[in-house]
């Protein structure tokens, strides 16, 4: 299985983490997503398109910096 982690500015509490928690889950949906805050992270475990990663978090209202 394919995982890849993501950076993600802008998150400063559990709010922000289930918006992008729900918004990648909601563009990704045959994946796994976890979301960090303490990190800033985001990790995505199945197959998925690195640019619907992007458009997701930038739907939910923050930057994505990019992958780790």
């Amino acid at each position: 299985m394919e995982t890849a982690t993501y950076k993600i500015a802008g998150m400063s509490c559990q709010g922000c983490v289930s918006s992008v928690t729900r918004a990648l889950t909601a563009a990704l949906p045959t994946t796994t997503i976890t979301v960090q805050l303490d990190s800033g992270l985001a990790q995505v475990a199945g197959a998925h398109d690195p640019k619907a990663v992007q458009q997701a978090v930038e739907d939910a209202g923050f930057d994505l910096v990019g992958p780790q």
